[in-house]
């Protein structure tokens, strides 16, 4: 079709839409079906009036292109496809053109460079058949933070558009594995942006790191490591780099052997606390481990191991793993240990749980018949199970902080082995990614939002 035909079918377009628009309902794009039918929108490069603000821009629309098209939730159109050439974003643009290749939804923005340097980048999201402005914003930010703000811009379309929190503007902790020049085996700890951008290693190879976990002011992480063979719970400053060994003073006050593992351990939704299954005489049990105080309190006591404490979002619950019901299956208890409650009952080994943050599932990994599951259960134990992937090993979910997608770590057979990288999720069941990290990968841990 000829540029000439495109505009007269556009022009038809705009008349039956003219006609329709008083009876249809603004853009939203259901979360709850995956990636089936994303809805389509067009992301022409943001505007400058510099040749640098032209190259910042044009990178800040690809940051968020890619953001939104790993949702599964929306499908980003082809520029070639683009008739209007968008050079104002304070004028109206012409729908029409737009409709007529089929895009729904049009973001469009520009970038200001100040004489100080910092960056103006602001935006505007348009309903191409309402023909109407659904969100207006502008960032100011210094140059280094461009990719940072172009996470909050597509946050920001997201939540419009679905109407839930986004996840793009956050960062991933990781294992990096790998071997060494025997072949044994090398795990430290890196971290990224959620895209796989600005990665960087926290830990050497010089000790075994393990099991990450953030705290929820997105400052924190604590880890497992392996030193003289012991397993031993680290809290980490990514701000400072500091690292500090927990428990052992705690144990040794609270009657335990100051030489018994303690496992991963999860902070609580105020940042306050630690969940963590400590060794002890009989086995492992679950404690509360007052970061204030530096206290070390005993919530269960009993002879199976419970292990992978993981708090509600309230912090009112915990769930954990145990083999008190003769086979690993979940349970629940209030924070201070009471009321237990059975929640799985499936065959299998039920192990990891992590609760989701909007509080109604928790996600877990199970073993059954030679096949390793990822699933959620309704958190009350209500219901059935569901399960979003099954593979040759999978392990150690980790939420994205509006509780729709999920991270894991994914192990296939190769000949040298099993090869072992993080994938994600979403709750449907759909839109399975492998991440980027640039090799072997496990134990992924999601980090809040940034501010």
């Amino acid at each position: 079709m000829t540029r000439l035909l495109a505009l007269a079918a556009a022009l038809v377009a705009s008349l039956v839409f003219t006609g329709l628009s008083m009876a249809q309902e603004p853009l939203r794009v259901d979360v709850t079906r995956g990636n089936l039918d994303p809805l389509p929108i067009a992301l022409p490069d943001f505007a400058g009036e510099s040749e640098e603000a032209l190259s910042r821009g044009s990178d800040i629309t690809r940051v968020v292109t890619n953001d939104l098209a790993s949702s599964g939730l929306f499908a980003p159109i082809d520029p070639a496809a683009y008739i209007e050439d968008i050079e104002n974003i304070d004028l109206r643009p012409r729908f029409s053109d737009w409709r007529v290749i089929d895009a729904s939804a049009l973001l469009v923005g520009s970038v200001t460079i100040q004489d100080d340097g910092r960056l103006v980048v602001a935006f505007r999201l348009w309903d191409t058949r309402l023909e109407e402005q659904l969100l207006g914003l502008q960032y100011r930010t210094a140059p280094e933070n461009w990719r940072r703000v172009a996470h909050k811009v597509a946050d920001a379309v997201y939540q419009r558009l679905t109407g839930e929190e986004g996840y793009f503007n956050t960062r991933i902790v990781y294992v990096a594995e790998g071997r060494g020049i025997e072949g044994e085996p090398l795990r430290q700890l890196a971290i990224m942006d959620q895209d796989g951008a600005n990665p960087s290693f926290l830990t050497d190879r010089s000790y075994m790191a393990l099991l990450p976990n953030y705290s929820p002011n997105s400052q924190e992480i604590t880890y497992v490591s392996f030193l003289e063979g012991q397993a031993t719970t680290y809290l980490y400053d990514l701000e400072t780099g500091r690292q500090e060994a927990l428990f052992s003073s705690a144990m040794r006050s609270a009657g335990l052997d100051p030489d018994g593992q303690s496992l991963s351990a999860r902070f609580s939704p105020d940042g306050e606390s630690l969940a963590v299954s400590v060794e002890t005489r009989s086995g492992h049990d679950i404690h509360l481990y007052d970061l204030r105080t530096r206290s070390l309190d005993r919530l269960t006591q009993h002879p199976a191991d419970d292990v992978e404490p993981s708090f509600s979002p309230d912090g009112e619950r915990i769930v954990f793993s145990s083999s008190r019901g003769g086979g690993s299956q979940l349970y629940t208890m209030n924070r201070d240990g009471s009321d237990v409650q059975r929640i799985t009952f499936g065959n299998g080994r039920y192990t990891t749980p992590v609760w989701s943050p909007r509080g109604d599932l928790i996600a877990f990994t199970k073993q059954s018949g030679g096949t390793f599951s990822l699933g959620v259960v309704r958190a009350d134990g209500s219901g059935i199970e569901r399960i979003l992937f099954e593979g040759y090993f999978v392990d150690t979910p980790a939420w994205s902080p509006n509780g729709r997608v999920l991270l894991f770590t994914r192990g296939e057979p190769r000949t040298d082995g099993t090869r072992y990288e993080i994938w994600s999720v979403d709750l449907a069941g759909f839109n399975l990614r492998r991440l980027a990290t640039g090799g072997m990968a496990s134990d992924p841990a999601w980090s809040p939002l940034i501010e």
